[in-house]
């Protein structure tokens, strides 16, 4: 389990006996029984109104970076240990600064931030095994989320390379439609043309009779025939049979 090792024990919370201004250390000393007591609103409270009074204060900003971290207010509490940092470039009070910095960091999941914080508190102070363990965990948990990423975004670009594929086989699979239903309307259309043009070349046939109809059609043209020589006959036989005129 990381060692969190918050650095802000009896033997670790800043106290200010040196600060130009009584009220800031009184307030300082108000906010330390409060942490102590575990009212880290309280805490947070006396340690702003002490910074109100010295905003330089390294213990002021620091302690009220310990009141924050235990209330869950990780990211304010970074702001509050690089303040601290800032005010006081001591030994001592830079590496807990630091070390601080990498927890808060670190519970904003923060990793990369969070190992170079250790890496820092570490330069400040080279024996800290505390600091040691925590960069290593954190390196861990840095490795892990960027691994993590990859995979996301390999999950990712396998979607969009599905999603592509998917919709160029969609495309392909309606191309394919369409051409059958352009080649089926292309053969419809030639069919019709073909009917056309054979209804145009197409002769009129001549109309079919039936065999009785023939006969009769036959009969009355024997009959016609008849009745013809017969008018001729008769009119022959009347030119024939008149007297001569007498001159």
């Amino acid at each position: 389990m990381i060692k969190f090792l918050l650095l802000m024990s009896l033997n670790f919370v800043m106290f200010s006996f040196y600060g130009n201004c009584q009220s800031e250390n009184r307030l300082i000393q108000k906010g330390n029984d409060q942490y102590n007591n575990k009212k880290f609103t309280e805490a947070e409270r006396d340690y702003r109104e002490s910074i109100e009074k010295k905003p330089e204060s390294f213990t002021g900003n620091y302690n009220l970076g310990n009141a924050l971290y235990k209330q869950k207010k990780y990211e304010d509490a970074s702001k509050q240990y690089m303040q601290a940092a800032g005010f006081d470039s001591s030994y001592g009070n830079q590496s807990k600064s630091y070390f601080n910095l990498g927890n808060s960091l670190v519970k904003s999941e923060k990793y990369k931030e969070g190992a170079e914080a250790y890496k820092m508190a570490l330069r400040e102070n080279p024996t800290d095994e505390n600091a040691r363990y925590n960069l290593s965990y954190a390196l861990s948990k840095m490795r892990h989320q960027e691994q993590k990423d990859k995979d996301k975004k390999d999950d990712k670009n396998k979607d969009k390379k599905d999603d592509k594929n998917k919709d160029k086989k969609e495309n392909k699979d309606q191309q394919k439609k369409d051409d059958q239903k352009k080649q089926d309307q292309q053969k419809q259309d030639q069919k019709k043309q073909d009917q056309q043009k054979q209804e145009a070349n197409k002769k009129p046939s001549k109309p079919k009779i039936s065999k009785e109809d023939a006969e009769r059609i036959l009969e009355a043209l024997k009959n016609d025939e008849k009745n013809l020589q017969k008018k001729k006959a008769k009119k022959y036989e009347t030119t024939s049979g008149s007297p001569e005129k007498d001159w």
